[in-house]
């Protein structure tokens, strides 16, 4: 796109419609973020009304100071846009306005004339300089009316005008030594502008020679920074005549303004040097005049013309046009981030530019458009990798030496919710013991969530289940900020020993990510169970008491105590002692087992009647215990039951005890004739071996409760029993024994009988083999509350 513009016009002075020469809306320009830059970084003189579309003068030009002498000022900018990406060349001509008059170097001009000077003989004068261009330049001369000269104008090969001063009259210069004239030179603007120089003229004798230069135009080359003193280029003239007429001094006949300031020349000599800083970015080439004179004023001109090289003074200049920051973290590979430019003002080589960027980062240039890179993603960003980036890009220049400079561009990624919450742990194990308090910590668990801020705040909470039919939050809570889990209730170990529940950690994000994890809560034991003594029952409820025979040996099997604790592990572990005894060193108990033994041979001269008192005790901190008593009767046979009326029993004299004892030994006497005559039957027969000893005792060889069953192995006893019943004393001929232990189906882990199915129990269960009228069937029945039909 091209545009004409004056000089001098003021700013906001519209030039053109870019929106309307580029066909696309006025609007869309400031939203694809539309802009003008120049090509080298130099000062900017327009700008875009995005109101309108209109591109605007933002700065007054001076054509005469951006372009000198040349004949063409076209200043070339870039329009940007973005979104897409686009890049539109404008070329802008400064059109010349008639703001400067012409004027001469020298505001007087000297000419010593020979009086012999013959009629039509020209003398030139010095240029006029008027630094507007074309019609606005110098368009003629005049001079004052006078009775000797005439002024001609001429026109040299580069079209600029100047004027000869043409003798038209002799002089004499008897009559007129001096002589002034008023030279002006006009230019063709409008208005018109003028300058004037006075013409001084000495007439003398004849000067019929002028200077005449070697060479009427001097080319030469030279760098840019030539250090000030440097030889351009030495003009020579010679002059024919001699003495002061043939004395030729220089200087310059035309020089641009901007050449003024950088070139001088000697006088006599007529080199010219470097006077100023030569810059190849502001000025490529000058074209000076250079005038030879003589003695008497006559002159002859020729031309200078220096061509300014490119010396690789310039690096290259990174310019960061578009900045997208922050970075989101999942933004697609190939995303353009950033849009930079780069210039260098040199030429040729010097301006070729190469771009790279520094270090392992994952981004990469794109050459887009002439002298743009665009900045894209070569890799998929993480900040929980990496925060931020400082990306240095440098551009270096094809010149030798190659010149570079860089910038480094500061990046931050922004965070997005990629990242669930992760705990510390694949899983958690914690231990409360029982009969704890409300609201005790029990365990604490940890997620990380290395997202930032919301994304990375982790709240707890319990996932819904059930445990044993109840809902988790009747068990525990959980601190939704900390993770540390708390006990709701009081956990009671013989109930349930241990549960587990799924805790979430869920982040503050959007959409929010979350992740689970186990955790196994173990119930520790507490010794709040006293030790349960099953055999021999309770006083009050029943009275048991054992028949030891009188020929029990030493270390014979007397009787046993069972006994169960609810407890587990070492709270469970019993231990027998005797803490009272009838007679202290006849028997003794098994310290785990709760076998009553024989410590000694029974002799006649023991007591028939022997009370032991037993205490059971776990190994629980701190230890609880239970005691039952033991009621032992030395005796071989019931003949001697008839005694038991003189027993008391300490422990319990109470009536009921009392009428119990007259009953036992009532029904002693009446079987008593039975027993006999059953003992002369089975004296007939082969004598069976006895059974442990005579005695109306059954010892359970194992015993378990059904509400003491132990799944790890660490209960008190095992979980399958078998029992051996006996008859009474006298019985020999006959048996009576269970062949079936209780199905194991009937007793529970959990510590729960289950109902046993309606059954009568028949001779497949029980055998009673010769058993004769009137014999005393004595079956003692484990556990107790299994009913039998007898």
């Amino acid at each position: 796109m091209s545009y004409t513009v004056p000089e001098e016009t003021k700013t906001q002075y519209v030039i053109g419609n870019i929106a309307k020469d580029l066909g696309i809306d006025s609007t869309k320009l400031k939203i694809r973020k539309a802009r003008v830059e120049t090509e080298d970084s130099s000062k900017r003189y327009v700008d875009i009304n995005f109101n309108t579309g209109e591109l605007i003068v933002s700065e007054t030009i001076d054509r005469e100071k951006l372009c000198g002498s040349r004949l063409n000022c076209i200043m070339n900018y870039e329009l940007i846009l973005e979104n897409p990406l686009e890049l539109h060349r404008v070329s802008l001509n400064i059109q010349d306005i008639n703001d400067n008059a012409p004027k001469f170097i020298k505001e007087r001009i000297s000419f010593e004339i020979h009086e012999s000077a013959i009629k039509g003989q020209r003398f030139r004068l010095d240029e006029a300089h008027d630094s507007d261009i074309g019609q606005n330049g110098v368009h003629g001369y005049s001079i004052q009316k006078n009775d000797h000269f005439v002024l001609s104008v001429q026109e040299n090969k580069n079209g600029r005008k100047y004027a000869e001063l043409v003798l038209e009259k002799e002089l004499d210069r008897e009559q007129q030594k001096d002589i002034d004239l008023i030279l002006t030179a006009v230019d063709g603007g409008i208005p018109q502008r003028s300058g004037t120089a006075v013409i001084h003229i000495t007439v003398l004798d004849a000067n019929d020679n002028v200077p005449v230069f070697s060479q009427p135009v001097y080319k030469v080359v030279l760098d840019e920074n030539a250090p000030i003193g440097t030889e351009v280029v030495t003009v020579s003239a010679e002059d024919a005549d001699e003495g002061a007429n043939g004395a030729v001094t220089y200087e310059f006949s035309h020089i641009p303004d901007n050449a003024a300031q950088l070139f001088t020349i000697h006088e006599l000599s007529g080199q010219i040097k470097v006077a100023g800083e030569i810059d190849y970015e502001k000025e490529k080439y000058f074209e000076i005049g250079v005038q030879a004179k003589d003695g008497s004023g006559l002159a002859s001109t020729a031309s200078v013309i220096v061509d300014i090289t490119d010396v690789n003074d310039n690096a290259p200049k990174i310019i960061l046009k578009t900045l997208n920051n922050p970075v989101p973290e999942n933004v697609i590979v190939g995303t353009e981030v950033a849009i930079i430019n780069v210039q260098d003002k040199d030429s040729g080589d010097n301006r070729q530019i190469r771009c790279s960027i520094q270090g392992n980062v994952p981004f990469k240039l794109n050459s887009s458009i002439k002298k743009y890179f665009s900045l894209a993603t070569t890799g998929m960003l993480d900040r929980e990798l990496e925060e931020e980036y400082n990306i240095t890009i440098t551009a270096t220049d094809g010149g030798s030496p190659p010149l570079s400079s860089s910038m480094t561009i500061h990046l931050s990624v922004s965070d997005i919710n990629d990242n669930p919450p992760v705990f510390e742990q694949q899983s958690y194990t914690a231990y409360v013991m029982e009969n704890n308090k409300p609201g005790t910590s029990i365990s604490s668990v940890t997620a990380r969530d290395p997202d930032w801020r919301q994304n990375g705040t982790v709240l707890y909470s319990l996932m819904p289940s059930e445990i044993n039919g109840l809902p988790v939050p009747s068990f525990l809570s959980i601190n939704s900020d900390t993770g540390v889990i708390q006990a709701v209730r009081s956990f009671d170990y013989e109930k349930f020993r241990n549960f587990k529940v799924q805790v979430v950690a869920r982040d503050n994000g959007s959409p929010p990510l979350s992740s689970n994890v186990t955790v196994s809560v173990f119930i520790s034991d507490e010794n709040d169970n006293s030790p349960q003594i099953l055999y021999p029952a309770p006083e009050g409820k029943s009275l048991m008491t054992e028949m030891v025979p009188k020929a029990a040996l030493s270390g014979s099997l007397v009787s046993k105590v069972i006994a169960v604790d609810a407890d587990s592990g070492q709270n469970a572990w019993l231990s027998y002692q005797i803490v009272k005894s009838t007679d202290l060193g006849l028997f003794s108990i098994g310290l785990h087992s709760g076998e009553i033994r024989a410590q000694r041979d029974i002799t006649e001269s023991d007591s028939m009647k022997q009370n032991l008192v037993i205490s059971v005790k776990d190994n629980g901190q701190p230890p609880l215990s239970a005691t039952c008593s033991v009621y032992l009767l030395i005796s071989d046979n019931l003949a001697e039951v008839p005694e038991l009326k003189d027993m008391t029993f300490e422990e319990n004299n109470s009536k009921l005890t009392f009428y119990l004892i007259i009953a036992l030994v009532s029904i002693s006497t009446f079987f008593l004739t039975f027993i006999i005559l059953i003992l002369a039957v089975r004296f007939c027969h082969r004598r069976k071996p006895r059974l442990l000893f005579d005695g109306a005792v059954a010892i359970p060889s194992t015993y378990l409760p059904p509400n003491y069953a132990e799944v790890e192995g660490a209960g008190t006893l095992r979980s399958s029993y078998n029992y051996d019943t006996y008859l009474t004393t006298g019985s020999r001929t006959s048996d009576f024994k269970f062949i079936t232990s209780y199905n194991d189906s009937t007793l529970t882990d959990g510590g729960t009988m289950k109902q046993v199915q309606n059954e009568t129990l028949d001779g497949s269960l029980i055998t009673i083999n010769n058993i004769g009228e009137g014999d005393e069937v004595r079956i003692l029945v484990f556990p107790l509350g299994v009913d039998f039909v007898i």
